[in-house]
């Protein structure tokens, strides 16, 4: 992995060398979840990736992002590299109360050990970049309420998994929560979801192009046409312009997209508006359509 080439992206080489501590941590985190959008663009272009860590990495370092397989996957390389106790975890994202919690393995969870700081005196902190409009720091692996910004987090122990932990969003946000094991896994463990969340209609990632940034005063999610911010400066407009879709996909998020094609955008704009239109006829039609 192209260490300094990932610090480089985040704006912290002079991290390079350090070593490992709760402050360094924080930074990495911060920067990342800023820097490095959570994204699905790859299904909505055509093209296949895997859960490979080293994968993802390769592409964070020239200029992508990704999702909770690969942000967590990538970042569990690079905190590996720096000299941190990085574990993995299967977790499961509860999108709303009508689903069931549980950690299904639709979500790679991280935690790191060995940092004792007052917040935290077993010195574990869960470390999340794949949520989104997630957290913006890492959390104390304790349980209790944390505010970031606009947001209000609850960290507890599982009630869907026994001996794990969940995660309660913010009523804002565009999940419930989620639950995580607390023993150990691979990447081997993510890949049926994988394979399902970027080839099934049923897929949220395959039926929404989504895209979402957070940063310390809220979160700026744009799914479909459709982009939202959480926060400060809170406000809701459609992108009806080619031009206005990707000048925000690089003025909110950082993604130029420098490696796609004309042709290439020009279908996956015209893929965004059949979606949306779709989706404001079914808006439009009601529940009973």
């Amino acid at each position: 992995m192209d260490v300094a080439g990932y610090l480089r992206r985040l704006g912290l080489g002079r991290l390079a060398g350090q070593e490992a501590s709760v402050e360094g941590l924080h930074a990495l985190h911060r920067a990342h979840a800023e820097r490095v959008p959570y994204e699905c663009l790859e299904i909505w272009l055509g093209r296949p990736t895997t859960v490979d860590p080293t994968e993802s990495a390769r592409r964070i370092v020239l200029g992508g992002g990704g999702y909770c397989f690969h942000l967590n996957g990538a970042f569990s390389l690079l905190l590996s590299a720096l000299g941190y106790e990085v574990t993995r975890h299967v977790g499961g994202v509860q999108g709303s109360a009508a689903a069931a919690a549980g950690a299904n393995a639709d979500h790679l969870v991280i935690t790191v050990s060995g940092l004792p700081a007052p917040q935290s005196p077993e010195g574990r902190w869960l470390v999340d970049l794949g949520m989104g409009d997630g957290l913006h720091d890492p959390l104390p692996l304790v349980a209790g309420v944390y505010e970031q910004g606009p947001f209000t987090f609850g960290l507890r122990p599982s009630e869907a998994v026994p001996g794990g932990w969940r995660f309660d969003h913010d009523g804002r946000g565009s999940f419930l929560g989620m639950d995580f094991r607390s023993e150990p896994t691979g990447m081997s463990a993510f890949a049926g979801q994988h394979a399902r969340l970027t080839t099934s209609p049923d897929s949220g990632f395959v039926r929404v192009a989504t895209v979402a940034r957070r940063d310390a005063t809220g979160a700026d999610m744009l799914r479909g046409l459709v982009l939202t911010r959480v926060g400060e400066l809170a406000g809701t407009r459609t992108l009806e312009e080619p031009e206005d879709y990707f000048t925000a996909l690089a003025d909110v998020f950082g993604l130029t997209l420098s490696d796609v094609g004309h042709d290439e955008r020009g279908d996956l704009w015209r893929r965004l508006v059949a979606a949306h239109q779709h989706w404001l006829t079914t808006r439009a039609a009601g529940p009973a359509a």
